[in-house]
């Protein structure tokens, strides 16, 4: 009989309040796309519980080789939700929190997933920038909790973004952030996005909450709460990115090259070194991303065909050239097949199988690699003019 009675207070316990935590970008660059959380209330105790899917051990022994090769991996955590706060109140980025209208059920099934996912032996899970984060994790438990309904409002609808384009604009605040992103990513990630996958961004998620339904047909969010404000740089907005000042830029750079390898070769080929470095050194680092690891979003990258590994090809005759001796005969075919490269790459920009969007590098390198062709291509003339002319 006391068995029985237990059970009818047990069934008869309200459900816990669910929330989603939304927590603004931040200064550290693994802090530029913001973060979110769940927060389950205790309607016994008032109690509030924070299951953040964000953290890491950076102190593991193989940390840094899980990260080089893309295969890190995360864990979810429940700590008070006070506790999780105490953390961004500290830097000055803003949390609020969207409290979802969920049934009974839903509610009480959402808190029992989190907690089973919350004990170490299921807390760990292989992370994936754009498709397995701290975001998508707390989607699609909302989504399970909803009978999948949550997905089947939001994947038909589509603004547009590419996770190029949303990584790109939440890293731009940070210079070698942007170019990592906007250089380092290939085609996967250029393939427009549904609202659905868009959400792998914490702020993308709010917005997709607030237009979803509950499975009442009310909305989905009851409420939002402002916990803390936000006192740093905001979330950068959307801009466009034309590629035509990238062009003027490339065509001012090609032009000063000719010209100057009439009157200064050796300068020329001075400044060339050191550009031809860089594209050997990234073109070498896009290759092992290709070939090594499995960091698929940056696999088979068009701009190998901007920052060529074969430039290394080039080095030798470039040195050659700054101490006033011939280049070599291979040097003028090398600079010929690295300019066309780049001409290849305008090429797949026009093709619609794998698109990429990279018509700002293209625009900006096309010509500086034409402009190093025409001015270094045959430079013995010059050199010697340069030599007569030291000699007088």
């Amino acid at each position: 009989m006391l068995w029985m009675l237990a059970c009818g207070v047990a069934l008869a316990a309200p459900a816990p309040r669910i929330g989603v935590a939304t927590m603004q970008p931040g200064t550290v660059f693994f802090e530029r796309f913001g973060h979110d959380a769940i927060v389950v209330v205790d309607p016994a105790t008032g109690a509030a519980t924070s299951y953040n899917f964000g953290f890491f051990d950076p102190d593991e022994s193989d940390f840094i080789s899980n990260f080089v090769y893309g295969r890190m991996r995360y864990r979810l955590q429940a700590l008070p939700f006070a506790d999780d706060m105490a953390y961004y109140r500290d830097v000055g980025r803003g949390v609020s929190i969207q409290w979802l209208n969920l049934n009974e059920g839903e509610a009480n099934r959402l808190a029992a997933a989190l907690a089973e996912n919350a004990k170490p032996e299921n807390a760990r899970y292989g992370y994936d920038y754009f498709t397995d984060n701290c975001a998508s994790r707390v989607r699609d438990a909302v989504d399970r909790a909803l009978g999948g309904s949550l997905r089947r409002q939001i994947e038909g609808r589509s603004h547009g973004s590419t996770y190029r384009s949303e990584s790109v604009r939440l890293a731009s605040p940070a210079l070698w952030m942007w170019l990592g992103f906007d250089i380092g990513l290939g085609p996967a990630a250029d393939q427009p996005l549904s609202v659905w996958q868009e959400s792998f961004v914490p702020m993308r998620l709010a917005d997709a909450l607030r237009e979803a339904d509950g499975s009442n047909g009310q909305p989905l969010v009851l409420a939002e709460e402002r916990i803390l404000p936000h006192h740093i740089a905001p979330e950068p907005a959307e801009a466009p990115r034309p590629w035509w000042p990238w062009a003027l830029a490339g065509l001012a750079i090609a032009a000063v090259t000719v010209l100057a390898a009439r009157r200064a070769p050796r300068a020329v080929a001075a400044c060339a070194l050191p550009f031809w470095s860089l594209c050997v050194v990234l073109g070498a680092l896009m290759l092992f991303l290709w070939i090594f690891t499995a960091h698929r979003f940056a696999w088979a990258n068009h701009n190998l065909l901007l920052f060529n590994p074969l430039c290394l090809l080039l080095l030798p005759g470039g040195w050659r050239i700054v101490r006033g001796r011939a280049a070599g005969p291979w040097f003028g075919r090398w600079l010929v097949v690295v300019a066309a490269c780049t001409v290849v790459a305008l090429f797949l920009l026009w093709l619609p199988v794998v698109p990429q969007r990279n018509a700002p590098w293209i625009a900006l390198l096309l010509p500086v690699h034409a402009g190093l062709w025409l001015a270094l291509g045959r430079i013995e003339p010059f050199l010697q003019r340069e030599s007569g002319a030291s000699g007088t």
